[in-house]
Order: C-alpha cells, then sequence, then structure tokens
C-alpha cells in the first residue's frame, strides 16, 4: 500500500494527463492540480479493495475497505461462466445484459408507486434478484448475461461505499485504482455513474491512465530511499486496542422501549434488495439509501452456484460450510502475522471467493459456496449500514425483513459486522416479528380510517411483548365450560343462520313483489 500511493502521487504531481474521468460513454481529462492535490481518496481494487485517505506525499491512512471486489468478481465468473482468465471475463459482460437476471424497481412495485417514492423505474432493485422466482438452471443462462450482472453487482457496491466513505470524511475527489479495472469502459462507467447518482452530482470518480501498475511504480522509486523513511505512513491516530463493548448489543433495555429514547434510529429492511431508512417519529420517516446486494442476490446466486431451492434449504446448508475454503484472507496474502502496520489481523477476510482457482462447481463442495455467500454479503450490508448510520449521526440500528427469518447465523455476522466497523459503538438490535412489520403496520392504518374502537396501539403492545415469537398465533387456552358449550353454540349458531337465511330470502321476495308492481304502473302511465 506503501507503493501504491507512493506511484499514484508521482504520476498524479508528475504526468500530465494521468487522470480522467469516464461518463456516458465520454472518457475526459481531469483538472488536477499538483498544487491542490490533497487530501483525496485513492480506492484500490484488487482481489479486495482497500480505501486510502492520502493527505500529503508519503502521507496516507487506510480508512477502511471491503472483501468484495476483483477477487470475488473473478471467482463467482469462473464458477458460473467457466472463464479461465479475468480479461476474458470483462469481454465476455461487454455482450451481456444483465437485466435478464436483475431486479429492477418496476418488477416489484409499478410505475405509480416509483413515483410516490421518488425511484427511477429502471433503479437496480436486486441484482440476481429475479433468479429466485425463475425455474431456469445455471446452464440456462447465457455466460454474457451472468458476466454482465457480475460486473454491475459489485462495481456499483464499490462504488456506493466509496462514496460513503468520502462523504464521511468531506472528500469530493475519489480517484480509483487497482488491476482489476484494467481500462475496461463498462468498469469505469458503472463506477462513474453509481457516483454521481449516489451523490446527486456533488462527487465525481477519476480514474488513472496507469492504474494497474501504481504499486510497481512506487516500489522502483522506493530504491532511492532505501532506509524506508520515504514511504512512511501518517499514525494521524493512534489505533486504539479493540475492545469488547460492554453495551448491550443484542438487546434493548426496558427503558429504551418508550417513545421518548427510540428515536432516532436506522431501519435497515433487508428484502430482495436492501432499503435503510432514518425514523425520527412516529409517521416520521425518510428513506436514505439502499442497496442492491441483499436476500435477492444471496438465494439467486445460491440457486446458481448450489441448486438450493428455497432460502431456509441455502441458510441450513450454509451452516454445514466453511467459508475459508474459497475466501482469501490477509493471512494467505502476507503471512501469519496478517499486516500489522494497518491493523489487519491474519483471519480478516480480504477477497470474498478469492481462492478460487478452478471453473468446475464440482471441485468445491456446496456448503462452503453457501457459507462464502452468507459470509460476504451480511458482512457487505453490515459495513453500509453502519457508514449509513455514521453519516446521519444515528447510534441504534434495527435490522428487519424476510431475509433475515431470525436466522442466527445471519444475526450473529451482521452483529460481528458493526461491531468491527464501529468498534462496539454503534448497537445492533433485530425484532422477533421482523418478518410482520408491514403486516403490523397495515393493521394500524385501520385507525386513520375511524375505527379508532380497535385501540390498535394497546392491543399490538400486548401482542408483541406478550408471548415470544414462535412464528404461528398464538393458541389461546381452552377451559372447560367451553369444550362442554362448544357442540351447544355451533348448533345454535346453525339455527341462527338458518333463520336469517329464511328472513333474506322474504325480503328478496318482497322486493321482486314492489318491482313488478312498479314496473306495472310505469307501462300504464306511458299508455
Amino acid at each position: 500500500m506503501d507503493s501504491v500511493v507512493s506511484g499514484a502521487n508521482f504520476l498524479l504531481q508528475n504526468v500530465p494527463g494521468a487522470a480522467f474521468t469516464h461518463m456516458n460513454g465520454q472518457r475526459n481529462p481531469a483538472d488536477v492540480s499538483p498544487n491542490n492535490l490533497f487530501p483525496y481518496l485513492l480506492v484500490n481494487i484488487g482481489s479486495g479493495v482497500s480505501i486510502l485517505k492520502v493527505t500529503g506525499n508519503r502521507k496516507f491512512e487506510r480508512v477502511t475497505g471491503t472483501h468484495i471486489g476483483g477477487g470475488t468478481m473473478f471467482g463467482l465468473a469462473k464458477l458460473l461462466t467457466g472463464c479461465k482468465s479475468y480479461d476474458e471475463f470483462l469481454q465476455l459482460s461487454q455482450k451481456g445484459d444483465n437485466f435478464v437476471l436483475d431486479l429492477i424497481v418496476k418488477d416489484i412495485c409499478g410505475e405509480l408507486v416509483c413515483q410516490k417514492q421518488g425511484l427511477s423505474t429502471s433503479t437496480l432493485a436486486s441484482s440476481f434478484g429475479k433468479v429466485i422466482t425463475s425455474k431456469k438452471r445455471l446452464t440456462d443462462y447465457k455466460p454474457e448475461d451472468l458476466a454482465s450482472t457480475l460486473l454491475s453487482a459489485f462495481t456499483y457496491n464499490i462504488a456506493q461505499i466509496a462514496f460513503l466513505v468520502a462523504s464521511l470524511l468531506g472528500l469530493r475527489r475519489v480517484f480509483f485504482g487497482g488491476s482489476y479495472i484494467r481500462g475496461h469502459k463498462s468498469t469505469m462507467e458503472n463506477i462513474s455513474f453509481a457516483i454521481d447518482f449516489w451523490s446527486q452530482s456533488q462527487m465525481q470518480a477519476v480514474f488513472l491512465r496507469h492504474e494497474g501498475y501504481l504499486g510497481a511504480l512506487g516500489a522502483l522509486m522506493s530504491y532511492g530511499d532505501l532506509s524506508g523513511e520515504n514511504l512512511t505512513v501518517e499514525e494521524s491516530k493512534e489505533k486504539e486496542p479493540h475492545h469488547e463493548s460492554a453495551a448491550p448489543v443484542d438487546g434493548t433495555s426496558s427503558d429504551e422501549e418508550n417513545d421518548g429514547n427510540i428515536f432516532p434510529y436506522l431501519l435497515v429492511n433487508i428484502g430482495s434488495g436492501v432499503s435503510m431508512i432514518e425514523v425520527i417519529g412516529k409517521g416520521k420517516f425518510e428513506r436514505i439509501i439502499g442497496s442492491h446486494l441483499g436476500g435477492g442476490t444471496i438465494l439467486g446466486l445460491a440457486r446458481l452456484l448450489t441448486g438450493c431451492s428455497s432460502y431456509e434449504e441455502f441458510l441450513e446448508l450454509s451452516q454445514r460450510g466453511n467459508n475459508l475454503s474459497v475466501d482469501l484472507t490477509v493471512g494467505d496474502i502476507y503471512g501469519d502475522e496478517g499486516y500489522p502496520k494497518i491493523g489487519l489481523p491474519a483471519s480478516t477476510t480480504a477477497a470474498s471467493f478469492g481462492k478460487v482457482n478452478s471453473s468446475k462447481l464440482s471441485d468445491y463442495k456446496m456448503e462452503d459456496l453457501a457459507a462464502a455467500l452468507l459470509n460476504s454479503f451480511t458482512y457487505n450490508i453490515g459495513q453500509i449500514a453502519y457508514f449509513v448510520a455514521n453519516l446521519s449521526g444515528l447510534k441504534r440500528i434495527f435490522f428487519r425483513g424476510a431475509y433475515v427469518c431470525g436466522h442466527e447465523k445471519t444475526m450473529d455476522k451482521i452483529s460481528r459486522s458493526l461491531k468491527y466497523w464501529s468498534k462496539g459503538e454503534v448497537q445492533t438490535t433485530f425484532l422477533c416479528h421482523e418478518g410482520f412489520l408491514g403486516t403490523l403496520g397495515a393493521f394500524w392504518s385501520y385507525e386513520n380510517m375511524g375505527i379508532d374502537s380497535l385501540a390498535a396501539h394497546e392491543v399490538i403492545r400486548e401482542v408483541l411483548l406478550g408471548a415470544p415469537y414462535t412464528g404461528q398465533f398464538p393458541s389461546l387456552p381452552v377451559t372447560e365450560q367451553q369444550e362442554n358449550g362448544e357442540n351447544n353454540t355451533l348448533e345454535g349458531e346453525i339455527e341462527c343462520l338458518r333463520n336469517n337465511n329464511a328472513a333474506l330470502k322474504a325480503e328478496v321476495e318482497r322486493l321482486q313483489r314492489e318491482n313488478a308492481e312498479l314496473r306495472a304502473k310505469l307501462q300504464g302511465a306511458t299508455l
């Protein structure tokens, strides 16, 4: 990383035209002044992704990263398309159509709801989301469509994380480097579009002509200073040791359940895609952002890679797997000591699916692939949620949705992700009835229709807090009196219905007679 930063600084300060933008098919030189270069964000896309804040010559800090990078794209591409090289994957993606497998907003809620929520109908909702309702197998899809979907899924995700980090640091200039860009037009186009979209055109993605050679250039330059002093890292912040948080992570105290203390919070809804909503009070909320890498992506890829027919089957399969069989760790790259200089232990995941070196699915256990999928996307959702909460100044995050499903491993990985990124400062909370919030909200809306006698607040509060969640309606105890009188009550109800039926028949006959009399009078008047 020292070499990458040194190489980038040299090019940006000494080589005219070293940086450029790529938007709407147009490549234009970037206006970069050597005298006004710092600070900037450098997003280095290798097998994993490192995000570096560069504040000067020989001065930088690795602020964060993501395990979903080029290694993830290429690893999955080998398994899904049989590609033998990354360049082959890129060429294949140029000929494909990601909308064959991707779910867009219009597919979920139609045009009218899209307009109401301020969402474009073509907005990507869930990468690989169409696979979950399709009966097609992996061999039924074109390799080029699979490649195009993989490229859009992960380039958009990298750009989104880069935007969030830049926003947190107050930076407006973001440079993208790394050998996985390859000067590929679709890669740069996707990243540029995503940065422009998320920032509302307030931020620009800038690329480097020699992006794959930054490390080599920096390493060459280091020969001029063998002492290593030329490449020292700025210790702008003392890295504090990671302590276990004394605050409860997976629960909420009784004091926090009252209306006065619960707001504001971030609600992360994990469906086929992911929506993140800031809730500041009763009826007061705003959808801040979302991610296309959600439950639909997990299940879609799981169906293609493992043949799972349901999310429950996938979850059960993942419980028996070992993601380290296919995931690349920091230790695999730098050795057993990891990368202590920047605080990365050897066990940290560097690139999901980064160990995949065979294009044969049969060479890998289905349970290991399932475990790697779950690990990859739950950690990614947790990371993005943390960045969003940080930007919004929120300390409490609630996770819910059909793809959480009370699954212990899913909740554990999300909790670990939040604890890691926030150093224990952000509280992660799950809801016992996460799959039924929409139903409860719809029920609650009856109050707005004038049916106040339901006393919805009290009823729902009693239901939610009075019994553990089992996934079924609680059965009420049957008393002996009820048991003995059940038949009598049933017979009485049947008799009552018979009487009502007879009364209705009599009323119908009366109306028919009146109708006949009126018709006769009308005919007489006409004559």
